[in-house]
């Protein structure tokens, strides 16, 4: 279930997850087809992406991104608030990847 920018979506494809704006307001619920109409309506409003249904296999295997995510966050190990931001991160990452 990959999330697309709203420049990328196209006719047929079905929302995974409610549609909402930067507001948290719903546009369109969960498993809707997207229509020419709707994709038009979607770029227009403040959507920053869409959940659609599909199967999708990440780009890098999930080693790579952990061990790329430990890069990024080796400055600020240690500091609590970093430390728990990054295993959030990590548990998302490993969420991609069942």
């Amino acid at each position: 279930m990959p999330k697309i920018a709203p420049g990328s979506l196209e006719p047929g494809m079905k929302t995974a997850k409610p549609v909402v704006n930067t507001s948290g307001m719903v546009l369109l619920g969960e498993n809707t087809e997207l229509t020419p109409e709707l994709i038009d309506r979607i770029r227009n409003m403040e959507v920053d992406g869409v959940w659609v249904q599909g199967l999708s296999k990440p780009s890098v295997p999930m080693e790579a991104a952990v061990e790329e995510l430990d890069r990024r966050f080796r400055l600020v190990a240690g500091q609590p608030h970093m430390d728990i931001i990054r295993k959030v991160v990590q548990k998302h990452i490993e969420g991609l990847y069942e």
